[in-house]
């Protein structure tokens, strides 16, 4: 009697994700979760990985350490260094002579576009229907992070205030 109830609840991959549950008449049904699926030796490689293990945990990490990065960045320059105003060309050349300051806003740059760019990659994959399309999205997000991540560490490393 209970493998029969048991049975019932498990639902095949494909009705848990048309909405129409169990048919049992409740629409909660529609909500039930898929057992975990186990990874065999016929499981293809392709999604043997622990890619999106991997991003869900720098997402964490880096969101703690953006926390702090960008905390201690607004502290610095609103507060302890007189405010928005005596932010200038000369203030940042004399904060960028320093290679500690270099090093923090690279990282907070680094940290930043890769934890926006992951986030932008984990909406399209949810968003996007057509694969070509999600191809196409993460190619051109892809492509403006790596060139503003560029772009800022040029910048950072080459910044000349004799200019």
């Amino acid at each position: 009697m209970a493998s029969d109830t048991t049975d019932k609840l498990v639902v095949p991959s494909l009705q848990a994700h048309t909405g129409q549950g169990l048919g049992t008449g409740n629409p909660a049904d529609a909500f039930v979760v898929e057992p975990a699926r186990t990874r065999t030796a016929r499981t293809p490689r392709r999604t043997r990985t622990n890619f999106e293990m991997l991003a869900w945990l720098f997402m964490r990490l880096s969101g703690v350490v953006l926390v702090f990065l960008i905390l201690g960045h607004l502290i610095i320059m609103l507060v302890l260094d007189g405010g928005v105003s005596k932010i200038n060309f000369a203030f940042v050349a004399g904060r960028w002579a320093s290679p500690f300051w270099q090093g923090w806003d690279l990282l907070m740059l680094w940290l930043a576009m890769l934890h926006g760019a992951n986030g932008m990659r984990t909406v399209i994959n949810d968003y996007a229907e057509k694969d070509s399309t999600r191809l196409w999205l993460k190619t051109l997000m892809g492509a403006a992070a790596v060139f503003t991540v560029l772009l800022g560490t040029l910048v950072i490393f080459t910044f000349d205030p004799n200019i």
